[in-house]
């Protein structure tokens, strides 16, 4: 998302992040990586949640609970014009593009 907020922002189209981790979690990894857009902290994962990305994930054989990487494109009405679930972050730009730019 980073790379592709100024043809972004030409579109008019805003880019968040929101994750469980904590505000400080959040500006430890913008700083280190300069997102320059704004991630929220969902912490008690309520927003994962009702969007359908809180669930059992699994790494090296164990189970647990977080989100499953997704994406969504939010309409000027507040509405989900498009969601893509389990995507890739090298995926979520070009599959942006493709609603954007038919």
């Amino acid at each position: 998302m980073r790379d592709a907020l100024p043809d972004l922002q030409t579109r008019d189209v805003a880019a968040l992040g929101i994750s469980p981790d904590t505000p400080a979690q959040q500006k430890k990894f913008d700083d280190k990586y300069g997102l320059g857009f704004p991630l929220l902290s969902d912490a008690d994962h309520r927003i994962a949640e009702s969007y359908g990305v809180w669930g059992e994930k699994k790494m090296y054989g164990k189970a647990f609970m977080g989100v499953v990487r997704s994406a969504f494109l939010i309409d000027e009405n507040g509405r989900i014009a498009d969601a893509w679930y389990k995507i890739s972050p090298k995926d979520t730009i070009p599959e942006l593009m493709k609603v954007l730019d038919p």
